[in-house]
C-alpha cells in the first residue's frame, strides 16, 4: 500500500514538473521569437530593395503568428481557422471542378495519343492520331468553314453591337424600349429563333423568298437555300450576328458610359466632327472594351456547335459537308463512329487554334497600351 502510495506521489510530481519545464521552454522560445521579430521591425525599415522587403514584410507576418499561437496554446491560429473555413466553402465547387472539367481535359490530352473506341483496352497510338489528320477530307472541310464562319461573325458582330450601342446611348425615345429589344434575341431560347428563322428563310414558304420572286422577280428554281450548300455559312453567319450583337451591345454601352464627357467638350472647342470625335476619343477609349469583345466573340465562334444543328442540321440532326464545324466533328467522331483517340486530336488542334488566336490577340493589346 505505501508503495503504491509512492507511486502514485511520483507520478503526480512527474505530472506537475513537466508543465514547468514545457512553459519554461515555451517563454524561451516566445522570447526568442520576439527578438527575432523586433529585429527583422528594425531592419524593414532601413531595408530599400523592394524584394527583400517584402520577404521580410512576409517573414513578420509568420512570427507573428507563431508568437500568436504559442501564447494561446492553439493548435490551429486564427488564421490557419479562417483559411479552412474558405477552403471549406471552395472545396465542393474546386471538387466538382476537378471531376467534370479537369480531370475530362487532362484526360483527352493523353486520349489523342491513344487508340480507344470506349469498349476495347487502351491501345497507345503516338502521334497517327495528328497525322491523320492532313489525309481527311472532313476534317478540312470543318476546319475551312469554322474559319470562314469566325472571320465572317467576329466584324460583323463587332461593327453591329457597336453601332447600335452609339446610337442607343443618345437621348432618343423609346432608348429602353429599343435596347430590350435588341437584347431579346440573347435571351431568347435558340430552339424557338432558330425554328422562326428557318420559317422566315424557307425555300418556297417563307416570306424572304415570296418577297424575292413577287417583287425582285427572282426565277422559281433561281430562289436561294439558305440553309443547304454555299449559302448554310452565310446564314449562319447572318443569324449569329442578330442573336450576338445585343449581348455586345450592353458590354459597348457601358464602355460608352464611362467614357468622360469632358474629352467631348475638349473635342467640340477643338471644331471635331462627329466623325473625328469617334475616331480620336470614342474608339480609343473603347480599346480595352473592344479586346474583351472580340477575345469572347473569336473563342465563341471557334466552339460553335448548336446553331450549325439548329439551322443546317435538318431533322437528322446530321450536317453535310458545307456546314460541318470542328465542334460537330469532333462530337461526330467521338460518339457516333467511337474513334475517341482521333477526335481528342481534332480538339487538340481546336484548342491550338484558340490558343494561338488569343496569345496574339493579348500581345497586340500589350503592344497598343505599351505605345
Amino acid at each position: 500500500r505505501g508503495s503504491l502510495k509512492g507511486g502514485h506521489l511520483a507520478c503526480e510530481r512527474s505530472v506537475i514538473f513537466m508543465p514547468k519545464m514545457d512553459e519554461a521552454a515555451k517563454a524561451a522560445k516566445i522570447d526568442s521569437l520576439q527578438s527575432r521579430l523586433t529585429q527583422l521591425i528594425t531592419d524593414v525599415r532601413t531595408q530599400t530593395d523592394e524584394k527583400k522587403k517584402r520577404r521580410m514584410i512576409a517573414e513578420i507576418g509568420k512570427l507573428n503568428r507563431q508568437i500568436d499561437k504559442m501564447k494561446s496554446g492553439r493548435i490551429l491560429s486564427r488564421e490557419t481557422k479562417r483559411d479552412l473555413i474558405a477552403y471549406s466553402f471552395i472545396a465542393p465547387n474546386f471538387i466538382g471542378f476537378c471531376v467534370f472539367t479537369l480531370i475530362p481535359i487532362v484526360f483527352a490530352f493523353a486520349l489523342a495519343f491513344l487508340k480507344w473506341d470506349g469498349s476495347n483496352p487502351i491501345q497507345w497510338a503516338g502521334l497517327s492520331n495528328f497525322k491523320q489528320l492532313g489525309n481527311d477530307i472532313f476534317f478540312k472541310a470543318a476546319l475551312k468553314n469554322t474559319i470562314i464562319y469566325c472571320v465572317g461573325t467576329v466584324p460583323l458582330t463587332m461593327i453591329a453591337s457597336l453601332a447600335l450601342a452609339i446610337v442607343l446611348n443618345q437621348k432618343v425615345k423609346g432608348r429602353g424600349i429599343f435596347r430590350t429589344l435588341a437584347f431579346f434575341p440573347y435571351v431568347a431560347s435558340l430552339v424557338a429563333i432558330t425554328a422562326v428563322w428557318k420559317m422566315l428563310f424557307h425555300p418556297s414558304k417563307g416570306p424572304i423568298n415570296n418577297i424575292l420572286f413577287n417583287v425582285f422577280g427572282v426565277a422559281q428554281e433561281n430562289l436561294p437555300q439558305w440553309f443547304t450548300g454555299g449559302l448554310v455559312l452565310f446564314s449562319m453567319i447572318l443569324f449569329s450576328v442578330w442573336k450576338y450583337m445585343g449581348y455586345y451591345m450592353v458590354i459597348y454601352l457601358a464602355g460608352l458610359q464611362g467614357i468622360s464627357a469632358e474629352l467631348y467638350e475638349a473635342a467640340s472647342l477643338d471644331g471635331a466632327g462627329t466623325w473625328n470625335k469617334f475616331r480620336y476619343v470614342t474608339w480609343p477609349q473603347l480599346s480595352s472594351t473592344t479586346f474583351f469583345v472580340v477575345v469572347m466573340l473569336t473563342i465563341n465562334c471557334f466552339k460553335v456547335y448548336d446553331i450549325a444543328i439548329m439551322l443546317a442540321g435538318g431533322g437528322s440532326g446530321e450536317l453535310t459537308t458545307s456546314a460541318t464545324v470542328l465542334v460537330y466533328y469532333i462530337y461526330q467522331k467521338a460518339f457516333i463512329d467511337w474513334n475517341l483517340g482521333y477526335s481528342s486530336a481534332v480538339a487538340m488542334v481546336l484548342f491550338a487554334m484558340v490558343l494561338i488566336v488569343t496569345i496574339i490577340q493579348f500581345r497586340g493589346q500589350a503592344r497598343r497600351e505599351r505605345a
